[in-house]
């Protein structure tokens, strides 16, 4: 506990602040990310059938790949640049949470394509965390 209070005395608790948002986001991003990458073809099988009636139908092939790319990038810049806040460096936070915003608005777009609102919907919140976390390393 000492160390903790240590580590707060020496940080700063407006960079601990800084730092829950892309810890939240790498938790998000890595276990998506890893997900799909780990049981990628149920992934690909659950997107192919998601998107079976929508415009993105043919392109699943494609974005599949893409989707989990840019959410493992998310995950890892944002993990790791919760940890370089507690030296002072904020670029790795801040392009994570760029990358997640950004994996955010390709899921949102992806969910309205295919009709889903209520999840759609449920990516507000997300891409508003992201939104903070960015204006507060800006």
């Amino acid at each position: 506990m000492t160390l903790l209070f240590n580590l707060m005395g020496n940080v700063g608790s407006f960079t601990l602040v800084k730092m829950l948002v892309p810890a939240f986001m790498a938790i998000l991003f890595l276990q998506a990310g890893f997900d799909k990458v780990l049981n990628y073809k149920g992934n690909l099988d659950y997107f192919t059938d998601y998107f079976k009636n929508s415009p993105l139908c043919k392109t699943v092939g494609l974005l599949m790949p893409t989707i989990t790319l840019l959410e493992v990038a998310a995950g890892i810049l944002s993990a790791i640049g919760t940890v370089a806040l507690l030296l002072g460096n904020e670029i790795l936070a801040y392009v994570g949470l760029m990358l997640s915003a950004t994996s955010i608005l390709c899921l949102f777009f992806g969910q309205r394509m295919a009709k889903d609102y209520g999840a759609s919907a449920s990516m507000t919140g997300y891409f508003i965390a992201a939104l903070v976390g960015l204006l507060m390393l800006a």
